[in-house]
């Protein structure tokens, strides 16, 4: 913590109390508003001592439980002198999670107990460091006071419900410290004149932007964390993410659907800032792979028929498996629940090297379990549920689709697509005769999509209704070359191979064209968008240092895969798939083409020409079959018609029938050799039919939007009031902002004019000339991510020019009013760099 001086070996162990203003809690229904009160008592060099002390009365007993622990209950010991319940741990640096158990009944304290708290449960949870620990309950502000350094205010922020919560009020010392250590205020100066007035007020503004923003930005969020922090690369990920949650939150990005009623979880609203981010993202997406890629563009049904997902195996197999809590049947997603328990016996101190190496190893396959090998890892970690430390069911699976009835009359199942690849699937047919039958092409398409996620978590990264941007690449299964690839063939990808996640070896960065000759990935095709993806995740702003492509271990694909790797972007929450990289085969084409008995195929010519070759022939004695087999003939005829041009089903048929001994069952018919028989032919053919393999690259926007925001926030210098956001102009907002130095009619009037030319450039823009100092606007323009912004001043009715201030470095140039739609059309299209434009025009100093 902030004053505090010490040894860079040492721990300071601090002292840790329950508040002690109130009378015992009703359980799950406590309204305590905890002051954790962090004082000496004395050093050691390998773990902190600390006191739990719980103050009021129990009938028999009281123990505590978390993570710590396990979870398995320690019971407290009763001080005769005060009647208080205490308890020394010893705990190296980390997070805990932690209740008591009150006479048997869990207790936790929280404002809303009937909202998860997107920490996994409704806990206390307390930070340990190196030399202090901090309170938390994501449900309520605290107040954490440390001796010696001086008391600090906080705000937790809740990362799944976004009511505003107010800040506890400081005492009255406390604010009589504050008001003797501000800075005089200096004496108010009589007005100025003419020149002087607009010398004085352009040097202010434009030479000492940081002292007035500074200054102004102290009033602009009064529920942040007031510890100051020297840049972002000293503060933890959690502690970025907090204050970039509560700027999102007060800034209207992005709040839980239905606030006012307590809100839902999994589903979120976006505010203006944010649906402009999502809208410049589909956008730029569009034209980063529809355009350049020149695919075809569809729009396809939410609302689709049980037949379909039948038919794609989604009814019987799209579902995760789920565990749910004995006692109070909450349920939870079981191998989250698995990961939670082996994160928290990992920050243990007693786990020795070998265990730590087992535990990893199991952390990294949580997602390849079967139902029995996940109940073993669950009970083998003693998993209990994290709301109750009750016992846990073994875990069974639960389907992740909404489903609903169409129509009126009940009789039509239906369901909300859990992904948009389906109707593209369908839809094969008639994209096939718009690309004019030649392959390969590929579909792409954005839309909503819908999974009825067991335990929604993570803010916006795990949700029950979110965007989806999907492509289907449709290509010859015997020829996955790419015309393209030549050209990205040394591009280097940080790949993360099924072999270095079995041996922990960790993240290789290698060529693309070495890893597709190496097989590696499976082939070019799937390696060249493997590269636009990784392009395109840099281009919106991910780190480069902060993106993987994790491939999926054997167990974790469908059978029918041939390769999937996973973009997997670095954030506070850790490693998050936001894009997946798959080659699906022909299995969605095949499926449906036999279940609806529409043809998904298409006939491929040979390049060099007709061939002589040897086919199989079915001949069939229709009116035999007919009169046989009255109206159970027609479905077996028709599957025979389907498939007389398949040379490789009418070979597969074939041999089903010489091993049945001139026998054969379709479609619920024995049929003789008196019925039909085979024969080899030669034909001269021009080409071949085939079922197209997939190539699929899917976007989740909303993980890949988060990601970009908590990557793009930074803090101006040691100021932690001047947080902001460094997004890339091609996803910002808006582009620009428009300001005037001052409220002068004079000045105001340039604005109209100024807009209309940036209207006529297509170049977003916000208008502030609303009360507040520059520097104030200026910041608060900088929080939503503009990368310029354009200010009216005085000199601007002498020569007709603007300054442009660019976000990040804060540099401003001058420009004419008349070049301002160009220039900004060149940075924003980032056609030109910020350094170009300083050469070109004068910096304001």
């Amino acid at each position: 913590g902030s004053g505090l001086t010490h040894t860079s070996h040492l721990l300071t162990p601090f002292r840790l109390h329950t508040p002690t203003t109130l009378t015992h809690p009703t359980p799950y229904l406590s309204f305590l508003s905890h002051t954790y009160t962090l004082s000496p008592l004395s050093t050691r060099s390998m773990s902190t001592p600390f006191d739990f002390v719980w103050p009021y009365q129990a009938s028999r007993s009281v123990s505590l439980a978390g993570t710590f622990n396990g979870w398995i209950p320690k019971p407290m010991t009763k001080n005769k002198s005060n009647n208080n319940y205490e308890l020394r741990l010893f705990l190296s640096p980390g997070r805990y999670e932690y209740k008591y158990v009150v006479d048997h009944n869990w207790y936790y304290d929280v404002k809303k107990p009937n909202i998860d708290d997107g920490h996994g449960g409704r806990n206390n949870v307390a930070y340990v460091s190196g030399i202090w620990i901090q309170g938390e309950d994501s449900h309520h502000e605290e107040s954490v006071t440390h001796t010696p350094s001086t008391t600090t205010e906080t705000t937790t922020v809740d990362t799944s419900v976004t009511e505003e919560k107010p800040v506890q009020k400081q005492n009255q010392k406390q604010k009589q410290d504050q008001k003797q250590d501000q800075p005089q205020k200096q004496q108010k100066q009589q007005p100025k004149s003419g020149k002087q007035q607009k010398a004085a007020t352009e040097d202010k503004a434009h030479c000492s932007e940081d002292t007035t923003t500074a200054a102004a930005a102290t009033t602009t969020k009064k529920t942040t964390t007031k510890t100051k922090k020297s840049a972002n690369k000293n503060m933890t990920p959690l502690e970025i993410r907090k204050e970039l949650e509560e700027l999102l939150k007060q800034r209207f990005f992005y709040v839980i659907s239905y606030e006012i009623y307590g809100g839902v979880k999994g589903l979120y609203d976006y505010g203006p800032t944010g649906a402009a981010i999502m809208s410049n993202l589909e956008k730029f997406w569009r034209q980063f792979f529809i355009l350049e890629e020149n695919m075809l563009q569809i729009q396809t049904a939410s609302l689709t028929p049980e037949i379909v997902f039948k038919t794609s195996g989604h009814v019987d197999k799209f579902e995760d498996l789920m565990v749910s809590d004995i006692v109070t049947g909450e349920c939870y997603r079981a191998d989250h629940l698995l990961e939670d328990t082996i994160k928290a016996r990992l920050s243990l101190d007693s786990v020795t090297a070998e265990e730590r190496k087992d535990m990893e190893q199991v952390l990294s396959r949580t997602d390849d379990f079967s139902s029995h090998e996940l109940a073993q890892q669950l009970k083998r970690f003693n998993a209990v549920s994290p709301d109750t430390g009750n016992k846990i069911t073994d875990p069974f699976p639960f389907n992740l689709m909404f489903s609903t009835q169409i129509g009126p009359t009940g009789k039509f199942k239906g369901y909300l697509r859990p992904e948009t690849a389906q109707g593209m699937f369908v839809n094969f047919g008639r994209l096939l005769t718009y690309n004019n039958n030649a392959l390969p092409f590929a579909a792409a398409q954005i839309g909503p999509a819908f999974r009825n996620e067991i335990s929604p978590r993570s803010g916006v990264l795990r949700v029950r209704e979110f965007q989806l941007a999907e492509i289907e690449h449709f290509v010859d299964p015997t020829d996955k070359s790419h015309v393209k690839f030549s050209s990205v063939s040394s591009h280097v990808l940080p790949l993360y191979s099924r072999q270095s996640q079995n041996d922990l070896s960790g993240i290789v960065h290698m060529p693309i064209g070495k890893a597709v000759s190496e097989g590696i990935v499976n082939n070019e095709t799937l390696g060249y968008f493997l590269v636009r993806v990784h392009l395109f995740l840099l281009h919106i702003g991910v780190k480069p240092d902060r993106v993987r492509f994790r491939q999926h271990l054997a167990n974790e694909m469908a059978h029918y895969a041939c390769d999937c790797w996973d973009a997997e972007i670095l954030s506070s929450y850790g490693w998050v798939e936001c894009v997946g990289n798959a080659d699906r085969a022909c299995f969605d084409l095949s499926v449906h083409e036999k279940a609806s008995g529409k043809p998904l195929s298409t006939f491929v010519m040979f390049p060099d020409g007709p061939r002589d070759v040897e086919v199989c022939e079915v001949v069939v004695n229709k009116n035999l079959i007919g009169s046989t087999f009255k109206g159970a003939a027609s479905k077996a005829l028709q599957y025979l018609e389907s498939i007389k041009e398949d040379d490789n089903a009418l070979k597969i048929l074939r041999k089903k029938f010489d091993e049945g001994d001139g026998t054969l069952e379709i479609e619920g018919l024995v049929l003789s050799t008196k019925y039909l028989s085979f024969k080899t032919v030669t034909k001269k053919i021009s080409g071949r039919t085939v079922q197209p393999s997939v190539i699929e690259p899917s976007f989740g926007l909303g993980r890949i939007l988060y990601s970009v925001l908590e990557h793009s926030y930074k803090v101006r210098g040691d100021d932690e009031q001047r947080g902001y956001l460094s997004l890339s102009p091609v996803i910002a907002p808006y582009k620009t902002s428009v300001l005037s130095l001052i409220s002068d009619d004079r000045i105001l009037a340039f604005i109209p004019r100024i807009t209309q030319i940036l209207t006529k450039h297509r170049i977003s823009h916000k208008v502030d000339s609303l009360g507040a100092s520059i520097g104030k606007r200026y910041a608060r323009t900088d929080e939503i991510g503009i990368p310029f912004g354009i200010t009216v001043d005085f000199q601007s009715l002498e020569d007709d020019t603007v300054t442009l201030r660019e976000r990040d470095t804060m540099e401003q140039v001058r420009v004419n009013i008349q070049y301002l739609g160009d220039l900004l059309t060149d940075l924003v299209e980032q056609d030109i760099q910020w350094e170009q434009v300083k050469a070109k025009y004068p910096l304001v100093k």
